[in-house]
């Protein structure tokens, strides 16, 4: 039995049964077997139309999963709300975007060859979807890597993280309940060799994954041909400030990007290059900023920082904020655990670039701020990490804020905004080690999809 418990005060939640490669069997034959049978694909109108009751049930059931979210995944519960409303506005926008996935006719008659013929592209499912979630948004990435699979037409089975798997349970009673046939979507909770057997079966055509590159990589290695997929992995994203940039905006921002969800977020704000000029004066207020936040249990309304996911990262961040103050950087607020659960947030100024705060994703309430006085200097430090995420850049000058994106090797770039900003229509993801593919409700639902040319030919074309 796999024991779901509070990141916060380690009680236990719930306890769910573990399935194994049988059950996984069970799941893969079903799933093929509906994606087989053409007679047993669910029309469009009725995917519309089941996704309209998944959204209709998913606003009366409002508190009960913000609170599922909270408990389960320490996101402090007005964070869990907002993603609640993220969930429920993209089972809508998986909904609306079912009209959009269509294909265009071809011009025939451009040579002699090409004659007396017509063609056309349509989109059709690609396949058997199986998808591997992560912890951080236990709601809404469930509906990025399961609703746009059903919208999409596509049987899916998904493994939530085992340290939240109830919002994801929660969601595929919510889309039976609307309607979704039986088979459609099947959630399994099991151990990695049972999940690893899952993804690289030759049936899975699409496997979506978030979490660690470690496994995202080694998984991806060991697909079966033509197994198309989408990895989505962590960052260390940089931001870059420059000296008139406006602190009344910057601030809020960084102190948000830096420590939402406990810095738990792959696109956190984790490494901020100040100008020379200003750096000292933009640390200190973000200390200040961090010192004042308040830390605790998440299913409080009064809690803006919630714990870690786990006891062992929290010694995780303190061995490494430990490294980065023994090697010179500046500690100006936090620095300590407040508990086996959660950590102080914390703002470093100028740690050393070779330390672990400087080289890899934190996954933690800590922000690190370096002096630059070079601008191009400082992108090429930036830019030196194997992991490319999101990126942002503080500044009033149009040259410089288009010369920042230009440069910074990144997916995304935001000009004047922090490094997390993201809505669910937008194309999300990393490159190079961070990642491969695109998510984002609307490009998930067109990658599990493929096209299908149609050429007719006839006298009186």
């Amino acid at each position: 039995m796999l024991q779901v418990k509070s990141p916060y005060d380690l009680s236990l939640i719930k306890e769910l049964p573990i399935v194994g490669k049988v059950e996984i069997e069970k799941a893969l034959s079903i799933a093929y077997g509906l994606f087989l049978d053409q007679s047993e694909w669910i029309p469009a109108h009725e995917r519309i139309a089941i996704l309209e009751r998944a959204a209709a049930i998913m606003e009366k059931r409002f508190d009960e999963l913000a609170t599922t979210a909270a408990q389960e995944g320490g996101k402090p519960l007005v964070d869990s709300k907002v993603e609640v409303l993220r969930a429920i506005n993209g089972v809508k926008l998986a909904k609306e975007h079912i009209g959009q996935l269509r294909g265009e006719q071809m011009p025939m008659g451009l040579t002699k060859a090409s004659e007396n013929r017509i063609a056309y592209t349509t989109r059709e499912p690609i396949g058997v979807v199986a998808s591997i979630s992560a912890f951080n948004h236990p709601l809404n990435l469930i509906v990025h890597q399961v609703v746009t699979a059903v919208a999409a037409g596509c049987p899916v089975i998904v493994k939530p993280a085992r340290t939240t798997p109830l919002s994801c349970l929660a969601l595929v009673d919510i889309l039976a309940e609307a309607g979704l046939p039986k088979g459609w979507c099947q959630a399994v909770i099991c151990e990695n060799e049972a999940a690893e057997y899952l993804v690289t079966d030759k049936r899975v055509n699409y496997f979506s994954f978030i979490g660690s590159a470690r496994v995202g990589w080694y998984l991806k290695s060991k697909l079966a041909p033509g197994t198309r997929c989408a990895l989505e992995h962590g960052g260390a994203a940089p931001v870059i400030v420059e000296p008139d940039a406006d602190f009344n905006e910057m601030l809020p921002a960084l102190a948000k990007g830096g420590f939402y969800h406990a810095g738990q977020v792959c696109v956190s704000v984790q490494r901020v290059f100040a100008h020379k000029s200003i750096c000292s004066k933009l640390a200190n207020k973000l200390a200040d900023i961090a010192e004042k936040l308040t830390v605790g249990d998440p299913t409080l309304e009064t809690t803006e920082v919630g714990p870690l996911i786990a006891p062992k990262e929290v010694d995780r961040v303190e061995e490494w904020v430990n490294e980065a103050v023994n090697k010179g950087a500046k500690l100006l607020c936090g620095g300590k655990r407040i508990s086996d659960t959660c950590y102080q947030p914390t703002v470093l100024l100028d740690p050393p670039t070779t330390v672990k705060v400087s080289t890899e994703e934190v996954f933690g309430p800590v922000v690190c701020i370096y002096s630059y006085s070079d601008r191009d200097e400082a992108i090429d430090i930036a830019n030196s990490l194997d992991v490319h995420f999101q990126a942002a850049v503080f500044t009033k000058n149009i040259d410089i804020a288009l010369h920042c994106v230009k440069r910074l090797n990144a997916t995304a770039v935001m000009v004047n905004d922090h490094t997390a900003f993201r809505v669910d229509w937008m194309p999300f993801g990393g490159r190079d080690a961070s990642g491969i593919g695109m998510g984002g409700v609307p490009y998930s639902m067109h990658e599990m999809t493929r096209e299908k040319l149609t050429v007719i030919k006839s006298k009186y074309v």
